[in-house]
């Protein structure tokens, strides 16, 4: 009641009022699904090296493959302090063996007109504006529960936020702590995420794990028990190939709790 609220629960009651303008002493606070921990993310092996050499990857970024398609609740911690330990003795190795390698001026230059080019753009969109279409896009099509129509729906959407991205605009022109630069520097990365995440996604026509589609709602190990790898092209299209799952001690199981 009011009084074990106010007694036990005075922030979370703070900010329920703040954030959804909802008093729990009179009404239920909105409980929503949210994305609390990327399953997959960039190829690694167990050593934390990438198919790039001399690129390491681990944590939330990786895929390493320990996970499998439903990540058990506290591994992510135990995750990062391992395959860090693991990652960071191999790259100590790895730089005792090789020279440091010259960065070519174009590359730099490549990067420095794309940074320009966010500082000069038109700014006809907005940063705000086009981060709600994304989440609302993914959330609606990508969501908890799949089937093919959506994601396609999803995908095309993301595709054309990815184009009107083009015409974004970073106000605050200072070359450090500039905040405005690095949100929207996110905001492309996660549009280039969201877009790999929808491809595959449709590519995998079954139900495995925290990917579940009402339309194929069976796990389907004769064709899927492998993992899906996404790669860009020159051209900017994606491509999806496989890659087999290691099993060794215990064999992939239905999960039924």
């Amino acid at each position: 009641g009011r009084e074990k609220i106010l007694e036990r629960l005075p922030q979370i009651r703070e900010l329920a009022i703040d954030f959804e303008g909802v008093d729990p002493i009179e009404e239920p606070i909105p409980v929503r699904p949210t994305a609390h921990y990327s399953m997959g993310g960039i190829d690694a092996d167990k050593l934390g090296r990438t198919p790039i050499k001399g690129l390491y990857a681990i944590g939330e970024c990786a895929c390493i493959s320990v996970h499998g398609a439903n990540r058990l609740g506290g591994n992510s911690l135990l995750d990062i302090v391992v395959f860090g330990k693991i990652a960071g003795e191999d790259a100590v190795n790895y730089v005792s063996e090789v020279s440091f390698l010259n960065f070519g001026e174009s590359e730099v230059e490549t990067e420095r007109e794309r940074i320009e080019k966010l500082f000069n753009g038109d700014g006809s969109e907005k940063l705000h504006q086009l981060r709600s279409e994304l989440s609302d896009a993914m959330s609606r099509g990508v969501g908890i529960f799949r089937e093919e129509k959506k994601m396609r729906e999803a995908l095309e959407k993301v595709r054309e936020i990815k184009e009107r991205a083009e015409n974004l605009k970073v106000y605050d022109r200072e070359k450090s702590f500039n905040t405005n630069l690095q949100q929207t520097l996110e905001f492309l990365n996660m549009v280039e995420v969201a877009e790999t995440i929808a491809f595959s996604a449709i590519e995998r026509r079954e139900s495995r794990g925290a990917h579940y589609r009402t339309d194929y709602p069976k796990r389907d190990d004769e064709n899927f028990l492998k993992h899906s790898i996404v790669k860009r092209s020159e051209d900017g299209e994606l491509s999806i190939s496989w890659k087999p799952v290691t099993i060794t001690k215990f064999q992939p199981e239905e999960r039924k709790y």
